[in-house]
């Protein structure tokens, strides 16, 4: 069974490891200089995202806070178990109609015997 990490804001600031680097990419001095892209590692997972789209801290920061959340919602999701259900009777007559128009098209391809 899957952890269940709580993914709201004050939860991900407490869980996260946050770190701050420089961006690579267009910008020039705005981006080259400061230490504007953001690393977020939540400890109990893992996981690790990074915000570098953005010439602002700030903003890099509140994106990363997202794609947290958003990934581990992700890892957390169940799927819902399926229902075996049998064949209808026109599914089944509908198939084996189908198998025989197929293996008739087969039988008719080989080459005719001498009788």
């Amino acid at each position: 069974m899957h952890e269940i990490y709580p993914t709201d804001r004050e939860a991900l600031e407490r869980d996260c490891d946050l770190e701050f680097f420089i961006a690579s990419g267009p910008g020039g001095q705005h981006r080259n200089k400061v230490e504007t892209a953001v690393r977020l590692t939540h400890r109990p997972s893992g996981i690790t995202v990074t915000a570098t789209e953005r010439r602002s801290q700030y903003a890099n920061r509140e994106a990363a806070f997202e794609r947290m959340a958003t990934r581990l919602k992700t890892l957390q999701y169940v799927a819902p178990p399926r229902k075996a259900t049998r064949p209808t009777t026109t599914s089944r007559l509908r198939r084996l109609a189908l198998k025989q128009r197929t293996s008739q098209t087969k039988r008719l391809r080989s080459t005719p015997t001498n009788e």
